[in-house]
């Protein structure tokens, strides 16, 4: 990242929130939790602190499940199927299971995101064009699902994108693990302690 304008650079933090974390969010309640996941706020928090430091921004995406009548959240089929204990109240907008979680708030920008990929359908790239942003420092959960999707639509945007291979987890280290392989075609991996000191330099 040395030769990289950290004004037009961003820490996207892919779904870091209260219910994917917290034990009193939507996951944690239906005992779905994993180490890897629980310890990304912790590590990547340093980062987003040097980051906004030094001119550059932070950005959330936040898995939305969208109130339609009577509140009942509208679900897509395949996650109905895969994750059944969603319910009515879980990643409302505006509601705290919704929100980032505290470790890495508050983010300059919160996207609402309603699929895989932070970039569908959403107002992320219009943000990222009106602030001037061409460099993705990607963070975030899951590594072979939202990071990767956003990741791979980001390339096809022309976003330079940097992944944190540390910084992102999944829910087995073999998904973690064969999804960063696969992104290396289109995307630099590295480090979260590389990118902190490659920041640590600029001083």
């Amino acid at each position: 990242m040395a030769d990289i304008d950290l004004r037009q650079t961003a820490l996207l933090i892919i779904d870091l929130q209260n219910d994917f974390l917290h034990p009193d969010g939507a996951y944690g309640r239906a005992g779905q939790t994993s180490e890897d996941i629980a310890r990304l706020p912790k590590m990547i928090a340093p980062l987003a602190q040097t980051l906004r430091a030094a001119g550059g921004w932070v950005l959330s995406t936040n898995f939305t499940l969208v109130p339609g009548r009577n509140g009942e959240p509208l679900i897509s089929e395949h996650l109905k199927a895969r994750r059944p204990f969603l319910a009515k109240g879980d990643f409302v907008p505006g509601s705290w299971g919704h929100q980032l979680i505290d470790e890495l708030a508050p983010a300059d920008f919160t996207i609402e995101k309603i699929a895989y990929s932070a970039f569908y359908m959403s107002r992320l790239e219009w943000v990222l064009r009106r602030c001037e942003i061409r460099h993705l420092v990607v963070g975030g959960i899951v590594t072979n699902g939202g990071v990767t999707s956003t990741v791979r639509d980001a390339h096809v945007r022309d976003f330079d994108v940097t992944v944190l291979s540390d910084g992102c987890a999944a829910f087995s280290e073999a998904e973690h693990e064969t999804a960063l392989s696969a992104l290396r075609s289109v995307a630099h991996v590295t480090t979260i302690a590389s990118v902190l000191a490659d920041l640590e330099a600029r001083k």
